[in-house]
């Protein structure tokens, strides 16, 4: 069966869980406000594509393409993002819930995380170095043996990272998130007044 090649459409408001999108290669389109909640998207390749208020929680990324991708405004829960295809795997997340996501073993360098929720995010062995997260919430994510060289958590808060699991070399962190850092020493630190 020929695979379809869309290129430049729009895509509004469409459910895809219910009539599933026709798999293929997807080239510069705009998802806007569809549904791919619990859908198959194994084999998909999605290239400078946005998903723009799109519900991808539990959708299917075996061997899915994602090269510079944008979400915004996405619910995605769940998402394994481990089983997407490598090559040229790059995306970006703005205003996004990936609660529950996976990213174990992943290589994506200089990605960026704005305004995020990360919340119980695994985030184990990977390579996030040069990786940028912009006031995101990463209660509970997992950093495990990570790459986090020249990364910047300024602004994001609520992480637990351990300096001695993780590769931090010139990674940029926040005086006051620096408990963070500190979490696994059970020590107190009070700020002076």
């Amino acid at each position: 069966m020929r695979e379809a090649y869309i290129l430049d459409q729009n895509f509004n408001n469409k459910d895809f869980e219910a009539s599933p999108l026709d798999k293929g290669e997807y080239e510069n389109c705009i998802f806007n406000s569809c549904i791919f909640e619990y859908a198959d998207l194994s084999e998909f390749k999605f290239t400078d594509c946005e998903f723009v208020e799109c519900n991808l929680s539990m959708a299917k990324l075996v061997g899915t393409a994602f090269r510079d991708v944008i979400f915004k405004e996405c619910k995605m829960f769940g998402l394994q993002f481990n089983d997407c295809n490598e090559f040229g795997l790059s995306f970006k997340f703005e205003g996004c819930s990936l609660h529950n996501s996976i990213f174990y073993k992943t290589s994506i360098k200089k990605t960026v995380f704005k305004n995020s929720k990360l919340n119980e995010v695994d985030f184990e062995e990977c390579d996030l170095s040069n990786a940028v997260f912009i006031n995101c919430d990463l209660s509970g994510a997992v950093f495990d043996k990570t790459i986090l060289e020249k990364a910047d958590l300024r602004t994001s808060f609520s992480y637990s990272i351990n300096p001695e699991a993780n590769r931090l070399k010139k990674a940029k962190f926040s005086l006051s998130e620096v408990h963070g850092l500190l979490h696994k020493y059970d020590i107190e630190i009070e700020k002076n007044s």
